[in-house]
Order: structure tokens, then sequence, then C-alpha cells
């Protein structure tokens, strides 16, 4: 399915009925992380999955994806669906883009679950991570695609995954050059909600891999306590939804479930 957003299209799936649940997959990622997730979760409730600009199936929004730009593409098929409220389950980049759209519509958003992300903004030395990635793009972009990717599995798992780790990459390259350049470079300049996060009322939960090369696992669990969220670790590294697929699937089924 397909609506647009700044005359872009913005692809999307929905199965189920019920009370929603937003899937945002992550950076050089797209929605068919979560078709495993889909199957049974949209068995009790209805399930969206998106493709965030410039990923998947969805097109090329600006030369920066902020992640408001993002949220706004997210509203745009929330509004095609007619959904007034939602929960979100955002991994990675999809969890920062979660976060903005609680930002910005603040009423439309019941729970909020970060997998393998974070609140926080991007430091000074991931700010400098995020422009050699950008350039190196431009320069090759097999090459960062296959580097990228590879570098965010628990060491021990890339020869255990190595067959979705091959279909991951080969989705990824099919991303257009633009798209991947414009989603580091929104990366880079989001917004810091620890804030925002620690305010929000609704359900929270923070699931966090204790081997995830990306995101340091102590300071992740130190970031939930102090916003005042549940807090899962899993045993693998950055991908949970590939790595911990189980686990992560036992934890969304009991997103609202109070």
């Amino acid at each position: 399915m397909k609506t647009t957003y700044k005359n872009t299209p913005i692809s999307f799936t929905s199965q189920g009925t019920g009370n929603p649940l937003v899937l945002l997959h992550g950076f050089l990622e797209s929605k068919e992380i979560w078709q495993d997730f889909v199957v049974e979760l949209s068995a009790k409730r209805k399930v969206i999955c998106i493709d965030l600009p410039g990923h998947g199936e969805s097109g090329n929004i600006v030369e920066v994806h902020t992640m408001a730009e993002m949220a706004k593409a997210v509203k745009a098929v929330l509004d095609e669906l007619d959904i007034q409220q939602a929960s979100f389950a955002g991994h990675s980049m999809g969890g920062y883009v979660s976060l903005e759209f609680q930002n910005i519509f603040p009423t439309m958003c019941n729970s909020l679950v970060l997998v393998n992300s974070t609140p926080q903004a991007d430091s000074e030395e991931r700010k400098a991570n995020r422009d050699r990635a950008a350039a190196l793009v431009l320069k090759n972009k097999r090459a960062f695609v296959s580097m990228a990717i590879s570098n965010l599995l628990r060491p021990a798992n890339n020869k255990l995954f190595k067959p979705q780790i091959e279909e991951l990459k080969n989705r990824a390259l099919k991303f257009s050059t633009e798209g991947i350049y414009a989603a580091i470079k929104g990366m880079k300049i989001r917004t810091d909600h620890t804030g925002l996060f620690a305010n929000f009322k609704g359900q929270k939960i923070v699931i966090a891999g204790k081997n995830d090369p990306v995101m340091d696992f102590n300071t992740i669990k130190v970031i939930a306590k102090r916003c005042g969220s549940e807090f899962e670790s899993l045993p693998g590294g950055h991908l949970a939804f590939l790595e911990d697929k189980n686990e992560l699937f036992k934890i969304l089924q009991f997103v609202d479930k109070f």
C-alpha cells in the first residue's frame, strides 16, 4: 500500500484489527524486517509497518531527512488509515522517529518502545562518525552498506545469521545513495528527547542488547532508569529483530497490556 507525503510515495502495510501498533525500521532497513512479527501480532491488533523516507519502497523527500520529516511521513500514513492514536515500536533510527512523532503529535502516541535505540542526541564523536559515513556513501555505497550492516551484530552472530545479513545488505543496496545520505545527515542533527521520554506518561519500554556494538548497554540502562522506563535486556547485538527475535516478540506482545 502507498500514500503520499509532499508528493512523495510512502510505502506501508496494514494488517489486523484493533489497537494500532506502528513498527518502524532502522537505518538501512525496511518494513520487511517486521514480517515475522506481523503474522503473530496482527492476530490480536492492527499492525502498521512503514518504509521511512529514502528506505524500502518510499521515495526521497529532501536532501536531509530530519527525524521530524520522517515523523510527518508516518503521520501521513496514519491519516490515510484514519488512525487518531497508536502505539509505536521503533528499531534504532525508528526509535528516534517515534520520539519525534511524540514531540510533534503528543496526543497520538499511547506507548513508546525503543528497540536498540536511545532518546539521546548524537555525541560530538558520533556526529563526526556520521560525517565520515556520509562521505563514504557518496564514494562507495556498496562498501559502506556491507561494512555498516556487518558491524551491527554481536560478532559471534555474523556467521549464524549470514543468509539474513546478506538479504539485509541486498535490500539496502537498492536504496538510493541520496536516501541513505539524507538519513545519515538527519540522524546527526536530531534533537535530544531524554526529557520528552522521561515526561511521557504512556507505557514506555527500552530494549537493549548486552552485546550491542553501536549503543553502550550500561549507558542505555541508566538512561532508561532515569526516564522511568521499563527496561528489557537481550543477549544479542544491535539487531534484536534478528538476533533475539523470540524474546523481542514476547515483549511486543505486551505493548498496551498494563
